[in-house]
């Protein structure tokens, strides 16, 4: 039943090129728009886009286009359109009065997708609380939609049943949500305080959809998080461990994959799954070499990093897929550490490897201490604060050998010796 229902969804992609668009960037964005109903388990059957002067403040498009759209809703036999920018309340409303169908955008086209993904209880409740502040604004205008739905895109997932809702049941029931989250990110800070307690470094990875960072993860950690050829195949954040060409130890962390036209709330709501990017000593930046659209994927994970506030981080940008590369293809300009890789084939894997070690190791100061016996403190200090830790117990003391933070060092250096 559920493959018949996907058969017979069938749906019109439309789009308005504005002036400061280039033709080119508006199709890649409506091929990419039909790539995200595809993943939610429709068929496009066309894609119209209009150029404007000034977005139509009813209509989103020209009342001419919406008449053509209604020739192809009807010539298509679509249950519904889509449109690659987010309408206002007004224009579904009124996109649906004329039209007779289901009248859905990207934004929740991808709410869909992150419906039907996530796994965890977080997940879940981000989902929810994503397509409840979605709803929110857009009760008016839905009871007659409603009507006509008849599932699909946008009726899927923990928030379907809240539609009904008025705004304060669906205030009430945001609290509720924002608060369970609240007690999921608390676990993760105790997770990151046990970890720079116990000193291990970690390495975030982020990157567009699809570019291949759970695979990267399952090869540099040996582990089998899921990990397909499909857009936002991860949706909840997922820390393994890996290990250095010299034995230490770091913690790699997956997260959700950026696109371009995500809304605010969006990236608001999914924050929480984000943040572990945040607090990371070093960002891999997983690109898709072989995508056509390299150079654009670029400027939106630049952008929604900004937009998240994470900055002052190192980042690696790690060149995936090298395998199915011919020729040149476009580099990050403002990138200062990069490496070419092919997760899928375990290719140069230990080159990243190498340059992770490099950049961990760059901050930190190398040393040779000796410790009396009479000052475990310092010796509990360096095992605290050190890296890669050689310990030799001799008649003067303990001699330990590593690598510590340079604004640590100052704890120890009375203690050096050749």
């Amino acid at each position: 039943m559920e493959e018949l229902r996907k058969e017979e969804e069938v749906v019109i992609l439309f789009a308005a090129q504005k002036k400061n668009l280039k033709e080119d960037d508006a199709w890649e964005s409506l091929d990419e728009l039909e790539e995200l109903v595809n993943t939610a388990g429709a068929r496009a059957a066309v894609k119209v886009l209009q150029r404007v002067d000034s977005i139509n403040p009813g209509y989103y498009i020209g009342t001419g286009k919406v008449e053509e759209l209604k020739e192809l809703v009807a010539l298509h036999g679509a249950t519904g359109v889509v449109s690659d920018d987010e309408l206002s309340p007004v224009q579904m409303r009124n996109l649906s009065l004329e039209l007779g169908v289901k009248v859905m955008d990207r934004t929740l086209v991808i709410l869909d997708i992150f419906a039907q993904r996530a796994r965890s209880r977080e997940g879940k409740l981000q989902v929810e609380i994503a397509q409840l502040k979605y709803q929110y604004s857009r009760l008016t205008g839905f009871g007659e939609m409603l009507s006509k739905q008849g599932g699909g895109i946008g009726t899927r997932g923990p928030g379907e049943k809240k539609l009904e809702l008025d705004k304060r049941h669906i205030r009430t029931r945001m609290e509720l949500l924002q608060a369970e989250i609240e007690e999921f990110e608390k676990h993760r800070q105790l997770l990151r305080t046990r970890r720079q307690k116990n000193n291990i470094p970690v390495v975030a990875i982020v990157g567009y959809t699809n570019a291949g960072k759970s695979t990267l993860l399952n090869a540099l950690c040996e582990s089998d998080v899921y990990a397909e050829n499909q857009l936002f195949a991860t949706l909840d954040p997922t820390t393994r461990s890996a290990t250095l060409p010299s034995g230490s130890e770091i913690m790699l962390t997956d997260t959700v994959g950026f696109i371009r036209k995500l809304p605010h709330h969006l990236v608001k709501a999914f924050y929480s799954t984000l943040e572990e990017a945040k607090y990371a000593d070093i960002i891999l930046h997983v690109m898709d070499a072989s995508s056509e659209h390299l150079a654009t994927h670029n400027e939106v994970v630049h952008e929604t990093l900004k937009r998240l506030d994470i900055t002052n981080i190192p980042i690696i940008t790690v060149y995936n897929k090298i395998d199915q590369v011919e020729g040149h293809y476009p580099k990050d300009e403002t990138s200062t550490h990069s490496v070419e890789i092919s997760a899928k084939n375990k290719i140069n894997l230990d080159g990243l490897l190498g340059i992770i070690e490099e950049m961990l190791y760059a901050s930190m100061q190398p040393f040779k201490i000796l410790l009396p016996y009479s000052v475990p403190e310092l010796v509990a200090f360096c095992h605290a604060q050190g890296e890669r830790l050689e310990e030799e117990y001799v008649n003067e003391g303990i001699v330990l050998k590593g690598y510590i933070h340079k604004d640590k060092f100052y704890k120890i250096k009375d203690y050096c010796i050749d």
